[in-house]
C-alpha cells in the first residue's frame, strides 16, 4: 500500500514569503507538497480539491480577508485542519481573535525563522501555539477554544467581507448557488461556504431573511 502524502497550503500574496515558508515546511516539517494560493477563495477551491490537506497558513492581509475574523469560514467548514495565521501584524487584538474563533496558533512573520519552524511544528502536532509575545514563555501552549459567536439578532451587512457581500447580492436576486458559482467563476463548495458563513454574520437561517437583511440596511 502506498503510504499518503502529507500535504500543507499557504495562502498569501507575497511570493518570495511563500517559496521560503515552502522550503520550511518541507525541509523542516516533513511535508510531501505544499500547495500555494494568493486569496481567500483559492485557498477555499484547494481545501475541497485536496482533503489530504492537513496543515494551511494564512495570512490575513491577503485578497479576501478583511481580519481574522473572515478565517473563521475555513475553520467551521475545515474543523479537522490544523490552521494557523502567518502575518506581519503582530497586533495583541488580531493574536486574541484568531484564538477566540478556534484557530491553531498564530505566528507573527516578525519571528526569527528558528522561531517560526518551532511554532509550526507545534501546530503541526495538534497544538496551540501562542507567540511568546502574549504569555509567559512557560505558558505558550494552551487549549483550543471552540465556542463561536451566535448572532441573535441581524446585523448590517457591512460586517460581511467583499465577497459575502457579493453572494448577498446575487442572493438577494433570487440566484441560486449555482449560478452564483458560474458568475463569479467558483466552485459550488466554496460558494456554499460562502452562504453559510453569511448566514451566521447576519444571524439569519434561509435566504429569504437573508435578503431582507441586505434590503433593509439598503434603504436611504
Amino acid at each position: 500500500m502506498i503510504p499518503s502524502r502529507s500535504v500543507a497550503l499557504i495562502a498569501d500574496d507575497h511570493e518570495l514569503f511563500k517559496a521560503g515558508l515552502a522550503a520550511v515546511l518541507k525541509d523542516e516539517l516533513g511535508f510531501d507538497e505544499v500547495v500555494d494560493v494568493d486569496t481567500l477563495d483559492e485557498a477555499i477551491e484547494q481545501l475541497h480539491r485536496h482533503p489530504e490537506i492537513s496543515l494551511a497558513t494564512f495570512d490575513i492581509s491577503m485578497s479576501g480577508v478583511m481580519n481574522v475574523a473572515s478565517l473563521q469560514i475555513v475553520r467551521q467548514e475545515f474543523p479537522y485542519l490544523q490552521l494557523a495565521v502567518v502575518s506581519g501584524s503582530d497586533s495583541r487584538e488580531d493574536i486574541l481573535k484568531a484564538l477566540s474563533i478556534g484557530l491553531n496558533g498564530y505566528v507573527p512573520k516578525t519571528m526569527s525563522i528558528d522561531d517560526v519552524v518551532n511554532a509550526l511544528r507545534v501546530i503541526k502536532s495538534g497544538q496551540v501555539y501562542v507567540p511568546p509575545l502574549m504569555v509567559k514563555p512557560e505558558a505558550a501552549l494552551s487549549p483550543a477554544p471552540v465556542n463561536y459567536p451566535h448572532p441573535t439578532e441581524i446585523a448590517d451587512p457591512a460586517q460581511l467581507t467583499p465577497r459575502q457581500r457579493q453572494v448577498l447580492e446575487f442572493i438577494a436576486q433570487g440566484k441560486s448557488n449555482k449560478e452564483i458559482a458560474r458568475i463569479l467563476h467558483l466552485s459550488d463548495g466554496t460558494v456554499k461556504v460562502h452562504v453559510n458563513a453569511l448566514f451566521r454574520t447576519l444571524g439569519v437561517h434561509n435566504r429569504v431573511s437573508a435578503a431582507a437583511a441586505l434590503n433593509t440596511f439598503s434603504r436611504p
